[in-house]
């Protein structure tokens, strides 16, 4: 028992540690160790710029105080040598004293608020000022608030850029593989389909050699006849196979026809108990582009699971809509319905809520309407107890 559980966990870990999955811890790890160090970084440049502003305000306190004999040449140094932190300087009161340096002064000019807007945002960056008292008029002073210089901007925003990048980078890595995936999965498809066909053509010309035979010999006629269906029957589902592994010729054709003659084949099949109704609002010709053998497929398999919906008993309502660029079809019936949590599921590959079925007939029915007839197929409504409606919509 506790081998087994060794080798289920063994397999789970295999199955989800996969190059996708280091791929991704890749990526996070290096951006949670980049939003650290420029965490670190930034700090590190906050510390220095404080200082640069304090060393700054000294020497504005110098140059105010300074006297005849006082040397000014290193103040001034350092207070013309500030290029890059922004500084505004306030009274005790917090009102702007027009003295700031590194701020556009074209703006400042141009509106009256920039300066205003700057302090807000200098007191959100660092609340706390610098204070500098004004020794001859008691309880006056200067407050400098400051900003943050290009570098200390740029450190605190790479991180976001070089987590939008290496984003990026998973995603397209990601749509690059599904894609991959997707031409396998078509590839498998067709040749599935193909070799159905090919499986399907000897025998099928066999029956058919075999029913000219049958057909030879007198008291057979009846016997003949509905042998003569079933291979005429095997050789559509043939067909069928051939044009899915393969590109389909589109044809022009009446849907009121096409639609009527399946609806007729899948009535004489179903109990007494199904109740059928075509709608075309009168009209009795609405041509489309599309393959006859693959669309009448497409019907056949909605009418085949509206049959099992109901179990036997009920309403299919099949409706037709010829609209300016594009012919609708509704395929409606009073069935069991579909769960909300199942309706996202119902055109995958292997879903199925039959006890017997291999849930590729609604796949493949997605597949002819939408990857060779250029439309659309969706669950228009369902609800369960009530029915089901499925739209399919075609381009003219």
């Amino acid at each position: 028992m506790n081998k087994q559980k060794l080798i289920y966990f063994r397999d789970m870990i295999q199955q989800w540690f996969n190059w996708r999955t280091a791929l991704t811890l890749f990526a996070v790890c290096i951006v949670t160790g980049t939003i650290f160090y420029s965490n670190y970084l930034s700090k590190k440049i906050g510390a220095e710029e404080k200082q640069k502003v304090e060393t700054w305000v000294e020497a504005q306190k110098t140059i105010l105080t300074a006297t005849e004999q006082t040397n000014l040449n290193l103040a001034i140094r350092i207070s013309t040598g500030n290029d890059d932190i922004p500084i505004i300087e306030t009274n005790e009161k917090d009102s702007i004293t027009n003295n700031y340096v590194n701020l556009d002064s074209a703006k400042v000019n141009a509106d009256k608020n920039y300066l205003s807007e700057k302090l807000r945002e200098f007191k959100r960056v660092h609340p706390a000022p610098i204070i500098l008292p004004i020794p001859e008029k008691p309880n006056a002073e200067n407050r400098y608030y400051y900003g943050e210089s290009r570098l200390q901007k740029e450190v605190r925003y790479y991180p976001i850029v070089q987590l939008i990048i290496i984003g990026l980078f998973i995603i397209i890595t990601v749509i690059a593989q599904r894609s991959r995936y997707q031409n396998t999965q078509n590839q498998v498809w067709a040749g599935l389909a193909k070799e159905t066909a090919h499986q399907l053509g000897t025998p099928v010309t066999s029956l058919e050699g075999w029913v000219e035979v049958l057909r030879d010999i007198p008291g057979n006629e009846k016997l003949v006849g509905e042998i003569e269906k079933d291979v005429n029957r095997l050789k559509l589902i043939s067909d069928r196979f051939g044009k899915i592994g393969s590109i389909p010729k589109l044809e022009e054709r009446n849907l009121v026809e096409q639609i009527t003659s399946m609806i007729d084949y899948i009535k004489k099949r179903a109990s007494g108990k199904v109740q059928f109704t075509f709608n075309t609002n009168g009209e009795t010709n609405i041509p489309a582009m599309v393959s006859p053998p693959l669309f009448d497929w497409v019907i056949e398999n909605l009418l085949k699971n509206a049959l099992d919906a109901m179990e036997g008993k009920g309403k299919i309502d099949v409706t037709v809509k010829d609209e300016v660029a594009t012919v609708v079809i509704d395929v409606k019936d009073n069935g069991k319905g579909i769960s909300k949590q199942n309706i996202a599921k119902v055109f995958k590959p292997g879903f199925t809520t039959k006890k017997r079925g291999w849930g590729l007939g609604l796949t493949l029915t997605q597949r002819i309407v939408e990857q060779y007839h250029r439309g659309k197929i969706f669950v228009k409504q369902s609800e369960i107890g009530k029915g089901t409606t499925f739209r399919i919509v075609l381009n003219k």
